[in-house]
């Protein structure tokens, strides 16, 4: 079994979470006996071609993305076509059993190559343009991308989503079957979630030791949720007593966050600290009394993974895929979506109850097991291997 997986970002080249979701599940297919390939753009500085973790990495050199998002889908197009370009002398080399691409931003390349490969072609939809924007896609380039994912989910013959939320979310805006949409969780490894060496110094810079630590990790942008966890903290400051917060993450919504902290008088109580690497997010799983998740749309809840993981309570929204990911209140708590009160209150019910607080410790570190990446690899091979078959003998 031969497979060409392609996305937009794989490591060293980290835009998000995307980049680390490939490299970890193509290393783990690799360790399962399935030849991966991975075409992906990258940078002047990476090898154009190499051999890591298993893995055979192509990589089309192509200029920095521009932050404008109408530049951007511009130059997602020309990307696309550099891709396949660069796909079809890989295809003159090797025979491909299945081609599997992640998301919009690498849907043309995908399609093409597969059908010239003469092989079947699976898509990964971590999000859709439709649910990040509340349904507001009448407008460029929210439109374009809209019509771009529905093409492609129309297109492939297989559909995988990381939660059936998104599985129902997906077959129900793009027209699908839902019998075409697999759902295959995201894995984690507790083992990378490595934190710097000196964790009491670290804190000292955000709380005293009296103080409770509230952390809000993530992009900011208004599909996240955090304008609601900050209206949440004046009330929860006032009740508690000793609150501190810390915002890790960057994104479009970044200036209207800090304004709306310091209209709240929340300038003296937290710290934003704008983008952050993997090392001190790690760390600041650790050093922290409380992770909220407060997103309005959320395809899966890998932060509440990663906080759970890291000995950290969790309280997220009861929305989306966080509902998988935080199952009951044996593992973290959850508040009702789009209502700060609600956040406000659970978070004070963590913050004071020490019992309670220490029980979902306990159960989260065994909870986040099931998340596991060679497990999520082996149901990703077996879609592949489904597809491989004959149309007349495949089961969907």
């Amino acid at each position: 079994m031969r497979a060409l997986i392609l996305s937009w970002e794989y490591p060293p080249l980290i835009e998000g979470g995307l980049a680390r979701h490939v490299r970890k599940l193509a290393e783990n297919l690799a360790a399962q006996d399935v030849d991966v390939h991975v075409l992906v753009r990258g940078r002047d500085q990476d090898p154009a071609e190499e051999e890591a973790g298993g893995v055979v990495i192509h990589r089309v050199g192509e200029p920095e993305r521009p932050r404008d998002l109408g530049e951007f889908v511009a130059w997602i197009e020309h990307m696309n076509s550099d891709m396949l370009a660069a796909g079809v002398e890989v295809g003159d080399r090797y025979d491909f059993d299945v081609v599997h691409g992640h998301d919009w931003l690498v849907a043309s390349a995908g399609h093409h190559l597969a059908n010239r490969f003469r092989a079947p072609f699976a898509v990964t939809i971590h999000a859709t343009e439709y649910g990040r924007h509340q349904g507001w896609v009448d407008k460029h380039p929210q439109s374009y991308i809209h019509r771009v994912e529905r093409w492609m989910a129309n297109r492939a013959e297989r559909v995988i989503t990381c939660s059936a939320y998104m599985r129902e979310h997906v077959a129900d805006i793009y027209g699908l079957e839902e019998s075409r949409v697999a759902v295959i969780p995201n894995g984690i490894d507790p083992s990378e979630l490595v934190p710097v060496d000196d964790l009491d110094t670290l804190r000292g810079r955000f709380a005293e030791q009296h103080e409770k630590l509230v952390l809000l990790v993530g992009r900011l942008v208004y599909e996240k949720g955090f304008q609601l966890a900050l209206e949440a903290l004046p009330g929860l400051i006032e009740r508690v007593g000793g609150v501190r917060f810390i915002v890790a993450g960057s994104g479009t919504a970044e200036r209207e966050l800090r304004e709306q902290a310091t209209q709240l008088g929340l300038d003296g109580h937290g710290t934003f600290l704008g983008w952050i690497g993997d090392d001190v997010l790690h760390s600041l799983y650790r050093i922290a009394d409380l992770t909220v998740v407060p997103s309005i749309y959320e395809p899966f809840g890998l932060v509440a993974l990663e906080a759970m993981a890291s000995g950290c309570p969790c309280l997220v929204a009861d929305t989306g895929g966080l509902r998988e990911v935080v199952p009951n209140e044996d593992v973290g708590l959850r508040f009702r979506s789009r209502d700060p009160g609600s956040l406000s209150a659970m978070a004070e019910r963590l913050l004071t109850d020490t019992e309670l607080r220490d029980r979902l410790v306990a159960e989260a570190s065994e909870h986040v097991l099931s998340f596991d990446w060679a497990d999520v690899a082996r149901q990703v091979g077996e879609v592949y291997r489904e597809l491989a078959r004959p149309p007349s003998l495949r089961s969907g």
